[in-house]
């Protein structure tokens, strides 16, 4: 009886949090098209083009039905997005949402192996530093974190274009750097059918998210580790003889992992939404620099299909992180 109350609770949970998540939804679109069709216009493409008239203008308008007051634009598009339609690219006139997934795949590549690449790191350097509290390293990667912390992505991007493609120009000649592409990612020209190629090209774009992520993503595992360690079970762990790896492990590091949950779970929606700033400085033909491209031309169906995508993405991991919160502590349950 008891499991079959805490299925039920849980299923009542998740529909709860699913008729919300759509409430949410509708206003997060709501605001968002309302900026965007304010932001910019379709039309303005062709302001400086001597050859399209005003009449021509006026044509195109009702052709992308932009001639109509934006909460009509914004039913009609709503109506379209329930079946499944995001409508077309303004700019490709291709379908909105064949224009994203064309340029998904580079995105997620980058951002997964990025994220990988931050939760390897992080765990490692928090437990180290919690482990090693007060020593040189924990002092020497403390003041590292606060640097890399606050030093803007936009910069740590351009100093690694500025090191390893234009300081070492001859990068043949450095040990271990010949992995290393010689300029920035998108300017070179690079076989995409290579494996190989796409390790390389990843190599700056990753080492520039990883930078400023685990610098902020180590606190918080170094915080919430040292909490656990002052714990009274810890200590009786510890007492009973057990090895320092396993009170670590089996006892301190689950436990200490649950505000760790809730920042991973919040940031991998980004996956899809892709580094704006990342993408744009090495030209990496992601989702990040699509959204940037067709929200200067004003092509709302990209635009919006992007932010959708992202927010749903947002509801469906908050939930899936109150779930793994009820895995990794069965004292916490779901009302």
């Amino acid at each position: 009886d008891s499991g079959l109350g805490t299925q039920r609770t849980m299923t009542a949970y998740i529909i709860r949090r699913l008729l919300q998540g759509v409430v949410i939804l509708l206003i997060i679109s709501a605001v968002c098209y309302a900026l965007t069709a304010s932001a910019g216009s379709p039309l303005s493409q062709y302001t400086n083009n001597p050859r399209i008239t005003r009449a021509d203008k006026e044509r195109i308008a009702r052709e992308l039905g932009v001639n109509q007051p934006i909460p009509v634009q914004y039913l009609g598009w709503l109506r379209k997005v329930v079946t499944g339609d995001f409508g077309y690219s303004f700019t490709t006139r291709e379908p909105a949402f064949k224009v994203i997934a064309s340029r998904l795949p580079k995105t997620l590549m980058l951002m997964v192996a990025a994220e990988i690449v931050i939760i390897g790191l992080s765990l490692l350097i928090g437990i180290y530093q919690a482990t090693h509290q007060y020593s040189f390293l924990d002092n020497a990667m403390t003041a590292l974190s606060f640097i890399g912390y606050s030093t803007p992505i936009f910069f740590t991007a351009l100093s690694m274009i500025l090191i390893f493609a234009v300081g070492l120009k001859d990068i043949s000649r450095v040990p271990g750097l010949e992995w290393v592409p010689y300029l920035p990612t998108g300017t070179a020209v690079w076989d995409e059918s290579k494996p190989s190629e796409w390790v390389r090209n990843l190599v700056l774009p990753v080492a520039s998210l990883s930078i400023v992520s685990v610098a902020g993503y180590s606190r918080f595992v170094r915080s919430a580790v040292l909490e656990v360690l002052s714990q009274d079970y810890v200590r009786t762990a510890r007492a009973k003889g057990l090895l320092e790896r396993l009170v670590i492990g089996r006892h301190a590091l689950k436990n200490a992992s649950l505000p760790f949950v809730t920042i991973v779970g919040l940031d991998i929606p980004a996956l899809l939404g892709g580094a704006i700033v990342t993408e744009q400085v090495f030209s990496w033909s992601g989702t990040g620099r699509l959204f940037v491209e067709m929200a200067s031309k004003g092509d709302y169906p990209v635009v919006m299909g992007i932010l959708m995508m992202v927010a749903t993405a947002v509801v469906i991991f908050g939930l899936l992180t109150d779930l793994v919160y009820t895995l990794f502590d069965p004292r916490i349950r779901l009302g």
